[in-house]
């Protein structure tokens, strides 16, 4: 769960890049109908014991897609690590941007927070690459992404342990916000290590971009010595 084999460029203009961790699918926030069909059809084929979480997981992206498209959300992905039970956790990671209309985004993220900026209020700064961000977490309930119990209209309710790294940018007067969505709450402490993990991952050099130094004429003090977390 800690490992970050590729890099996810935020869409759709991207002002910066994060790492998805293993056990993590990206999920296409504007999927055709031929798309939504295919993943379906995927669905069908697992074997019966993995059906009924993945469909579960359909049925939640489905559920959430449009909230998503309103939203300046950048990416979003979804998690499946197997369990001790032979079963497997779910959870849900995106990945968004708030603008502040060229305020400061930091006094504004300061406000929406509140006065209080440690433990005791939920709030808890954290150095990053990019610079400082600010970790919270919480537990809420909330639908759970299955079909109401059998005579009930209204679906079933779960706890989910959510936390949320909000990083403030300043080059672009806007705030880049990692959340991470799990009914795993035991494994609270697991999932915040990969929640910090992502953010730790964030920055604004194209990791696809040529290495300066083999740029002919490149400008030795444009940077040449930042490095990306992607090497």
């Amino acid at each position: 769960m800690n490992g970050f084999p590729g890099t996810v460029e935020a869409e759709p203009k991207p002002e910066f890049w994060y790492g998805l961790p293993y056990g993590y699918l990206q999920l296409d926030l504007q999927p055709s109908p031929e798309g939504i069909q295919e993943v379906a059809r995927q669905i069908n084929a697992f074997p019966d014991d993995l059906r009924d979480r993945a469909d579960q997981v359909f049925r939640l992206y489905a559920g959430v897609l449009t909230m998503l498209r309103s939203q300046e959300v950048m990416g979003c992905a979804l998690g499946m690590h197997p369990d001790e039970h032979g079963g497997a956790n779910l959870s849900v990671l995106t990945v968004s941007t708030v603008r502040t209309s060229g305020a400061h985004p930091e006094a504004v993220l300061l406000q929406m927070l509140g006065d209080g900026t440690g433990p005791a209020d939920g709030i808890v700064p954290v150095e990053l690459p990019v610079g400082t961000g600010y970790v919270l977490e919480t537990e809420r309930t909330t639908p759970a992404p299955t079909a109401p119990p059998e005579g009930q209209d209204e679906p079933a309710q779960g706890t989910v342990w959510q936390g949320t790294v909000a990083i403030p940018v300043l080059r672009t007067s806007s705030i880049i916000t990692v959340q991470l969505v799990t009914p795993a709450v035991a494994l609270a402490d697991d999932y915040r290590g990969v929640l910090l993990g992502v953010a730790r991952t964030v920055t604004f050099d194209d990791p696809a971009a040529p290495d300066p130094a083999e740029v002919p004429f490149s400008d030795s003090g444009s940077g040449a010595d930042e490095r990306s977390p992607f090497g």
